[in-house]
Formats: structure tokens, sequence, C-alpha cells
């Protein structure tokens, strides 16, 4: 690994030098280092660039490792991996992902991640986007996440972007049998000339299938997002999405959900909030000693976690 990318994997990656389980290392698009377990394999693609991820049926506790770094600007790095995870499994992936450019050219990664999650298993899957350096070109990141989710499985996404990200186009759809839950957990940070467009797609296709998605974002300076969700309930189940933002300087928001309920016992609830941060709350900081730049950061630090 060169050293930029051992400094983006301490931004994006919690403990990298003492990866314990399965881990790969991505640096500009090829791998740097990785390791499988007993527990857990990791082998190379033979048709596409990426990795296919499995773990072994009832495997509990292990913690699989992906980042992936651009460290340098006229790069564009496109990854497929795969994930396959056994019945009754317990698992935790972290996918880290750094871009980085000092010059006028673009660093930008994508990657297509396919969850393949068994009965009755558990994943909770995590990532973190950053772009850092002081160039003009642009750092870029596209993830999309496809989901398949079995009878009693429990698939949970973290994803925080707060950044040096100048453009994101996010996509995550997926697909829930019987009993099934997915539970997201968004979070946005922009600004600048920034764009972040985020897309959910969720067909609840089982009956007693839960969906509970939260976004959280702050949209600073001229920097503008976009917001789609659409569930769909397709039998008796629940799903529940939830936009709420924070808009200062120029900054626009837009939200747009969209329910489909084709069974009589699908109950599908959405909820949206867009606005600016209330003055009371900046007051009341204030007066306890903080400027009002530091009032602020402390509350979109608290509306962020």
């Amino acid at each position: 690994m060169n050293e930029r990318t051992r400094k983006l994997l301490k931004l994006i990656s919690d403990g990298y030098e003492n990866f314990t389980g399965a881990y790969s290392i991505r640096q500009n698009g090829s791998c740097a280092e990785m390791r499988s377990t007993e527990q857990v394999s990791i082998t190379t693609k033979a048709d596409h660039s990426g990795i296919d991820i499995h773990v072994r049926p009832g495997v509990q506790g292990e913690i699989v490792n992906i980042p992936a770094c651009v460290t340098s600007s006229d790069i564009t790095d496109l990854v497929y991996n795969d994930f396959y995870i056994g019945e009754g499994a317990d698992v935790v992936i972290v996918a880290g992902c750094g871009v980085h450019s000092d010059g006028e050219g673009d660093a930008q990664h994508d990657g297509i991640h396919h969850f393949y999650v068994g009965k009755n298993a558990r994943v909770v899957y995590r990532e973190k986007h950053i772009g850092t350096g002081d160039g003009s070109g642009k750092r870029t990141i596209n993830p999309q996440t496809f989901a398949e989710i079995s009878e009693g499985g429990v698939m949970e996404i973290d994803s925080t972007q707060i950044k040096g990200v100048d453009s994101t186009n996010r996509v995550t759809k997926a697909w829930l049998a019987a009993g099934a839950k997915l539970r997201i957990k968004e979070k946005i940070m922009t600004h600048g000339k920034q764009t972040a467009e985020t897309d959910f797609i969720v067909e609840l296709d089982g009956e007693d299938a839960a969906v509970d998605l939260v976004s959280r974002s702050v949209a600073k300076g001229s920097s503008r997002q976009l917001f789609r969700s659409r569930i769909v309930g397709n039998t008796r189940c629940t799903g529940h999405s939830e936009c709420d933002a924070i808009i200062m300087d120029q900054g626009v928001v837009s939200a747009i959900p969209e329910l489909t309920a084709n069974h009589l016992d699908a109950g599908l609830i959405h909820e949206a909030a867009i606005g600016k941060i209330a003055g009371e709350q900046l007051i009341k900081l204030m007066t306890l000693g903080l400027t009002e730049a530091e009032a602020e950061a402390k509350i979109i630090e608290g509306f962020l976690k």
C-alpha cells in the first residue's frame, strides 16, 4: 500500500492496522492485500473486477473489512463485490471508501455490491465515504447496494458521508421475503457546490416483512441534495421512511417519497422535514458560552449522530 492509502484507511476504517478477521484492501483499481479465514472466504472474481465473499452458515461474530481507496487524479475505479451470507450467520461487513485528488483530473470510485442474505441470517453493513485533496478535479463516489433477504433474515445498513465528496449518486434496492427485516440509516453532509442523490427502492414481498429507513442530511453553501424513496408493500407488511434535512446558506434539499400498497394489510408510512436550524437552539447554546459557529457545529453533530 502507498502512504496515501494508509492515510485514507485511518479515516474510513477503524483499526485497519489490526484487522483480525477476513479482509480485502483495494487500491487504485486492484487488490493491495487480502486474507480469508476458516469462517469467511474472499476470492477474486474471474470475469469482473471485484471479489466474492462467502460467510459459512451459522458463523457468529465475524467482522469482514473491505475498504477501497483511490489515491490520485485521473483514476476511475469500478468494482463488483458479491456477498453470500450463510443461513443463521451473524456478521459485520465494513466497506469504507476514500478518494483523493490533488490535481486537475477526477478521482472516482463506483462500488456495486450484491448481498444474498440466507434464511435467519443477520448482517450489519457499514460504509463511510470520504474525499480528500486540494486539487480542482472532482472527487466522486457512486455506491450501489442490492440486497436479497431470505425468510427471517435481517440486514442493517449504516451509511455515512460527511466530508469532501463532490458528487455522489447512491442507489439501494432490496427485496424482502417473509419475516425479513431491513433497517437503513443514512447520514450525509454537503458543502460548496457538491451534489448528492439518494435512491431507495424496497419491495416487501413476504408476509410480515418490514423496512425502517431513516435519512438525515445537512446541505451547506450552494450544495444540492435529492432524496427519493420508494417502498412497495405486496403483502401483509410494514414500511417506514423518514427524511430529515437541515439547509444552511443557499443549500437546496428535495425529498420525493413514494409508497405503493398492493395489499390490504400493507402498512406504509413516510415522514419528511426540511428546514433551517431553529434560532432558539442557537441562542440556548450561545448563552452557555459557545460562539454562533460553535453552536451550529454542535447542533449538526447531534443531528447526524
